[in-house]
């Protein structure tokens, strides 16, 4: 029997959106907007339940257009206040000036308390909200927009079964994706049902990096990068890759267009691109494929691990930025595969140790692997079966990498987060 074609554009589609703000506050943002409408006022009591990499990504991070502040107790504050579930990850693109006053009036009341939720699936939060005799409770699981359980004063109004363990069980089937069949669809195939959405990407992703370079965000890794590695321009891409993440991790309020979950892996994988192809007078077309490109090895790499783990998920897109510059550098199908295992064979062991300012410098270091990995594999220098991880042939490469992710760095990631909760 003949195999089912891959639903690239579906895949696509489900991976790439805009999000304003760090995704893991964002989603628990939405989840508060969303029981905030349920309960049909603003809460008295807010409670937030959540998996320990749902604290981890949320604790440290700033949450967008709240004029400064940072957790898990600012972002449902802000849900509950901004009360626009329709807008999605973009939930606080909306707020006023009046509502800022108020979201620092409710921290200082301290109506939110936090729970974590031990041996539950890495991306899982609960919001619930009281407000004398009514509550209403909104649960997702898996995916940051997935909501999978709605209550009002009890009611189940709905409920989608999910289990702890089955990650992708909201998303379309990825099991068939393969870099060959990746490589084929991105540089042959019909990709003007995604093309708005790429460019979009393009938008995006240049002006918050943009903007990451002109004010003070964080560390300034991106302007740091400049300064010390001059005006080339692969110090530019190292450069606006981590500019991007200055800005998004600092709380600003341009929005980027994501990948699995993640702002920091589609600005990534996309800045490095956009940067060699204006540099290299790159078509745009062949611009647009290689971003694709990029997006769906991300993607193929992040379905083995997992949203939320301990091992880097820049990392993941740097690999997927290694194979989009040397399909624009003119590498084939082997380029690209090389480049990749490249990638991998350098930074698999970059931990995730939660959002915050540091993730523009992990940036900063796995494009800088990108484009040694890429340089490599375009001169036909690719690391051999056993050296490391490295395993024979691509694909398992990959499935060696996702093993190492998803359940070698298991305990790791519990022991991350008892030390970010030490204090």
């Amino acid at each position: 029997m003949k195999p089912a074609p891959i639903p690239y554009v579906e895949i696509l589609t489900e991976e790439l959106f805009a999000a304003l703000g760090c995704t893991e506050p964002i989603s628990i943002a939405l989840a508060a907007a969303k029981a905030r409408e349920v309960l049909g006022r603003e809460a008295e009591r807010i409670i937030v339940r959540c998996s320990g990499n749902l604290i981890k990504n949320a604790k440290a991070v700033h949450v967008p257009n709240t004029g400064g502040l940072k957790g898990i107790e600012a972002s449902a504050i802000a849900g509950m206040v901004a009360a626009a579930p329709e807008k999605g990850m973009e939930v606080l693109a909306g707020l006023s000036d009046q509502d800022r006053s108020r979201i620092h009036e409710l921290a200082a009341l301290k109506i939110c308390e936090v729970e974590i939720i031990p041996d539950k699936a890495g991306l899982y939060l609960i919001v619930e909200m009281e407000a004398g005799q009514e509550t209403s409770l909104v649960e997702i699981i898996h995916t940051h927009t997935n909501v999978s359980r709605i209550e009002k004063n009890g009611a189940r109004l709905l409920y989608k079964d999910f289990s702890d363990t089955d990650y992708t069980a909201a998303l379309t089937d990825r099991s068939g994706l393969s870099v060959a069949g990746i490589y084929s669809f991105s540089t042959q195939g019909d990709i003007d049902p995604v093309r708005n959405l790429v460019d979009l990407q393009i938008k995006y992703n240049s002006s918050i990096a943009q903007e990451g370079l002109r004010n003070p965000y964080g560390l300034n890794v991106g302007l740091a990068v400049k300064e010390v590695y001059g005006d080339s321009v692969w110090a530019e891409i190292r450069a606006m890759a981590a500019a991007g993440s200055d800005a998004r991790m600092s709380g600003c309020s341009l929005p980027v267009v994501i990948n699995s979950g993640s702002g920091n892996q589609g600005i990534t994988l996309s800045l490095p691109l956009i940067i060699f192809a204006k540099h290299s007078g790159v078509e745009k077309d062949k611009l647009i494929r290689a971003l694709v490109l990029a997006n769906l090895v991300t993607i193929r790499l992040k379905a083995e691990i997992g949203r939320l783990s301990a091992y880097c998920g820049a990392m993941s897109a740097s690999a997927g930025a290694a194979a989009g510059l040397c399909y624009l550098a003119g590498g084939g199908l082997k380029e690209v595969e090389g480049s990749i295992i490249n990638t991998l064979a350098n930074v698999s062991g970059v931990i995730c140790d939660g959002a915050k300012a540091s993730c523009a410098a992990k940036i900063a270091t796995g494009v800088d692997a990108a484009i040694i990995a890429q340089y490599l594999a375009m001169k036909g220098k690719v690391y051999e079966d056993g050296c490391g991880i490295v395993k024979g042939d691509i694909e398992a490469t990959i499935d060696a990498v996702g093993r190492l992710g998803h359940d070698g760095m298991r305990e790791t990631d519990l022991e991350i987060l008892r030390i970010i909760l030490a204090g």
